[in-house]
């Protein structure tokens, strides 16, 4: 089972189980505890995963954190956690104590439902105060599931993390940043747009004036991207199901002939001697009978036109160009094994 298995059956335990997780210790032995082993820590191994960690802290004995994952005899992640009705904003101070003193360069806050990854981006060996991953088990997105899998003992490189993490960091802080300028745009917000477009002065009346039209045009910008994109995707819906109507209406004006199959067995008799039958396949159209290589239309072998007062067959040439040739009868296409062995080398 892989990753993104793993974490949808662990989210939907989550979801489930949650209200009957009454203490601590229960939430990390139901929640984080598998959230632990599914990044491929063995979790009754204690070279892997530590529990009770100690985290001595300058004069203070006996810090421990709940767990710590090592690698090569280091460890590489720390682990706080919290019962899950709990908010985990006001433990972070607790886990910069530990994430000090210990040689990991990454820590997890976490009440098996929140989880917050941090690191030391702007001061080395100190905790940054805001985590550069953070996400919900029960609301997870495919861009979220990357990022823990990059976790995953199979996957873990301290410099590849370290070097996403800025960018996750600060994208992650820059949409908090506009999603707060969408609901309440800031004096310097609208400041920028206003003398953008407007050459008077911006005094207090006209600043509260732009206030509510820079509000009021990005929101009608972004709904109208969203409308447009919708629009897009409609429109494609459509062509595709009036392609597949006329698609439907060729196919019930096409009569395949038994002349038309009884041609088709003798190329696949010829060209069995490269390929297997299974790979040789026939489209019947309106104009032509075509015969094609693994049933894909950018892969044609030679055609068959019969239904004519003169008979053809069509040779494929090496760019795709059909070069009609007139056959008195079907068993004529034996004459042409050369070339129809031929068109296989071209796609092979």
């Amino acid at each position: 089972m892989d990753i993104q298995s793993k974490l949808k059956e662990l989210s939907e335990k989550v979801d489930s189980m949650k209200e009957q997780i009454q203490t601590e210790e229960a939430t990390k032995t139901a929640f984080v505890l598998p959230f632990i082993n599914l990044l491929g820590y063995d979790i009754f191994n204690p070279t892997e995963v530590v529990p009770e960690f100690t985290a001595d802290v300058g004069l203070k004995k006996g810090e421990k954190v709940d767990y710590a994952i090592f690698q090569n005899g280091i460890p590489i992640l720390i682990i706080e956690c919290k019962h899950w009705v709990e908010s985990l904003d006001t433990h972070s101070s607790q886990l910069i104590r530990y994430f000090h003193v210990s040689k990991s360069r990454f820590a997890l806050l976490t009440n098996g439902v929140e989880y917050r990854f941090y690191t030391d981006l702007e001061e080395k060996n100190k905790m940054d105060d805001k985590p550069f991953l953070e996400f919900t088990i029960t609301n997870l997105k495919d861009s979220i599931i990357n990022e823990i899998s990059k976790f995953h003992k199979s996957n873990f490189d301290v410099t590849k993390i370290l070097n996403n993490a800025s960018s996750l960091k600060y994208t992650k802080e820059i949409k908090k940043v506009f999603n707060s300028e969408l609901i309440k745009p800031s004096t310097e917000f609208t400041r920028f747009f206003a003398s953008k477009v407007y050459s008077g002065r911006l005094t207090e009346r006209v600043m509260e004036q732009f206030g509510e039209l820079v509000h009021k045009a990005i929101n009608q910008l972004i709904s109208d991207k969203v409308n447009d994109r919708l629009q897009s995707a409609l429109h494609k819906e459509t062509e595709q199901q009036i392609e597949e109507n006329i698609d439907e209406v060729e196919i019930s004006k096409i009569d395949t002939t038994e002349e038309e199959l009884d041609g088709f067995k003798i190329v696949v008799a010829i060209l069995r001697r490269k390929i297997e039958h299974e790979r040789i396949f026939f489209r019947d159209t309106q104009s032509y009978f075509g015969i094609l290589l693994d049933n894909n239309n950018r892969k044609p072998l030679c055609r068959l036109h019969l239904d004519g007062g003169k008979k053809y067959l069509g040779l494929i040439g090496e760019n795709k160009k059909e070069t009609k040739v007139l056959i008195e009868t079907i068993d004529d296409i034996y004459t042409h094994e050369e070339a129809l062995l031929q068109a296989i080398d071209y796609y092979e």
